[in-house]
């Protein structure tokens, strides 16, 4: 799997009954009410830039109310390490192009649906990006009311009880395994729970899970894999033990080339921050250039997000703003 994530969440949200399962449970009230009890129609295709495949993907459904009238639920599915701040922008834009695919199918159309924005985030920071459009704006206040804005709905599945990621058992099997393949250090601690989830889901799904494991838990080495296996499906363990065997020594070996691309990448993202304080800030204090040098990637990462909203050089370095 060339890219994990992507697979993982197409997968699961492919599948209307469970996708239509995840947006009642954490749609909006008002709109929850609102919908038919016809499960959700999966319509076709992806909005998303191709650039932007690597850690953004979406699905869009088209749905009923109670009062008969079509709408579509947008999903956008952020699966960076650490939420982009431009989510709103990017929702726009996808939601534009979706509401040009329906007028392209629609070209008698007297009224567009409407289109409901949902973002479903698994990144192992907490989501500290504001759930409007207009937050990205730079505007004067009194100009709010004349702008365009539209909130969204953020699922970030870190701020979530592992118990209570949802009510149905197999959806929690699934977003269970979504919330620690971005948590490195979580990992085996979460072993138990993992395995008592996938107890309760099918063969396909559970093999499905357990690829998706061997790529992404990079905390969890063969031994720990066929321990899981044998618990939930002893029966299988040699076959599947056997199906992942490439994966294996495929994850290996990239962990050892991940490595040194992270060396080269923190090098690249630290420059690259100095530079936006600099520019920014007028000046860049020795402490600052120490801090950002002997700092980790993720840490530069979210500095390189404060810093588009921080008012000093102390804001950007706050743990949160």
């Amino acid at each position: 799997m060339i890219h994990p994530h992507d697979r993982f969440l197409k997968a699961l949200l492919s599948n209307p009954e469970t996708a239509g399962t995840l947006l009642r449970e954490r749609l909006p009230k008002e709109v929850v009410e609102a919908l038919s009890s016809d499960t959700p129609e999966l319509v076709e295709g992806s909005f998303v830039d191709e650039t932007l495949r690597v850690h953004l993907t979406d699905r869009l459904y088209r749905v009923k109310t109670i009062t008969g009238r079509t709408a579509l639920l947008y999903v956008l599915i952020e699966h960076k390490s650490f939420p982009d701040v431009r989510i709103g922008w990017q929702l726009l834009k996808y939601m534009v192009e979706a509401l040009k695919q329906w007028e392209r199918e629609h070209p008698e159309w007297v009224c567009l649906p409407a289109i409901v924005p949902f973002v479903f985030y698994h990144g192992a920071a907490t989501w500290r990006v504001p759930d409007e459009f207009l937050a990205l704006v730079d505007t004067e206040d009194n100009w709010r009311p004349h702008l365009l804005n539209f909130p969204f709905t953020v699922l970030d599945l870190g701020r979530i009880d592992d118990r209570h990621l949802s009510r149905q058992p197999g959806l929690r099997a699934w977003l269970l395994a979504a919330k620690y393949a971005t948590r490195d250090g979580q990992q085996i601690e979460v072993k138990e729970l993992l395995v008592e989830a996938l107890v309760e889901i099918p063969y396909e799904d559970f093999r499905f899970l357990m690829r998706y494991v061997v790529e992404t838990y990079r905390s969890y080495d063969e031994p720990m894999v066929r321990e899981i296996i044998r618990r939930v499906r002893p029966e299988e363990e040699e076959n599947m033990m056997s199906l992942f065997a490439q994966d294996m020594i495929a994850k290996g070996e990239r962990r050892g080339r991940q490595i040194g691309r992270q060396e080269g990448r923190q090098e690249e993202a630290a420059s690259m921050l100095l530079k936006q304080i600099h520019r920014k800030f007028s000046q860049t204090p020795d402490w600052v250039t120490e801090k950002v040098k002997t700092a980790s990637l993720e840490r530069i990462e979210v500095w390189g997000e404060n810093i588009l909203f921080a008012h000093s050089i102390e804001e950007v370095f706050a743990d949160k703003m």
